[in-house]
């Protein structure tokens, strides 16, 4: 855990309500406290909240009750100094009806930071033409735009929301690459997603929510020290199962420090279908 002594990037979740109206409250005092040097993976099925969750981070929502700080800013004030350490990747992306070269001259100059020898070696790796107008690419050449100067920003915080679709399989590859390469002991990244297998292997530390509750929130070292995952073996506590082709397979209490590669699809499932069992092993309110 990075020391937080001094000055470092946090984002903080306190006591968090927030609702559609009085009548349909999504969180309900949600708390949660996201540290430096880690790619979050922020998973969760479709209308979990996940999307509402990160835009209460980026201040494009505001809590009913509560707080989100980033840095000792609060979110939903949106002061330049706020903003100029924050990128939001919707899941939506439009662009202008520019040139690349146009769009950068309006929009760098926002981010102290930004790298435009980055920005065009992103492109080259996604194989993202620079010439043509903006709003004329497909989709997934928009989305990979998006990531590329999001990332040649340098922002202490980086959130996407559903950041692989539109990419196709190579793309998606080329994103985990260019991802890990950006990696900062001083930058936090959310990534929120259902697509699960889409973020193994990238992330660092897991969060799972359903229905406007926190299931799990824990290191992908810690959750290999208190589950097994795999063939069901006797007198096993497991948690969650599933028969698949090559057999049964599950996800139970790591009771004798037993290592074995994290399953983050089965991990999924079982907060899912058994909350109260993954609270158990995590003690999680």
């Amino acid at each position: 855990m990075p020391d937080c002594s001094s000055i470092c990037t946090m984002i903080v979740i306190k006591d968090l309500t927030y609702g559609y109206h009085s009548r349909n409250t999504l969180f309900q005092e949600l708390n949660l406290t996201l540290l430096p040097g880690k790619v979050y993976g922020l998973l969760g099925k479709n209308g979990a909240g996940k999307s509402s969750l990160i835009k209460n981070m980026a201040g494009l929502i505001f809590p009913q009750k509560g707080s989100c700080t980033i840095n000792g800013l609060e979110a939903r004030h949106r002061r330049p100094e706020f903003l100029a350490q924050l990128f939001f990747i919707p899941e939506e992306c439009e662009l202008p009806p520019v040139t690349i070269a146009i769009f950068l001259r309006i929009y760098s100059v926002f981010y102290r930071s930004f790298d435009e020898a980055c920005f065009y070696e992103y492109l080259r790796i996604f194989n993202v033409p620079e010439k043509g107008q903006l709003h004329k690419l497909s989709f997934g050449q928009k989305k990979k735009i998006h990531i590329a100067f999001a990332l040649a920003a340098n922002t202490d915080v980086l959130i996407m929301d559903e950041p692989t679709n539109g990419l196709d399989i190579p793309s998606k590859i080329e994103f985990r690459e260019i991802i890990a390469r950006t990696r900062r002991d001083d930058k936090i990244t959310i990534m929120s997603t259902h697509q699960v297998k889409d973020l193994d292997g990238l992330i660092d530390s897991v969060i799972i929510i359903d229905k406007g509750q926190v299931i799990l929130s824990a290191d992908k070292e810690e959750i290999g020290q208190k589950l097994c995952f795999g063939a069901k073996r006797a007198g096993e506590d497991t948690i969650y199962g599933i028969d698949t082709p090559g057999g049964h397979i599950s996800v139970s209490r790591n009771n004798g420090a037993e290592e074995s590669p994290l399953d983050l699809e089965l991990l999924f499932n079982a907060a899912i279908y058994n909350p109260a069992g993954i609270r158990d092993v995590f003690q999680t309110q």
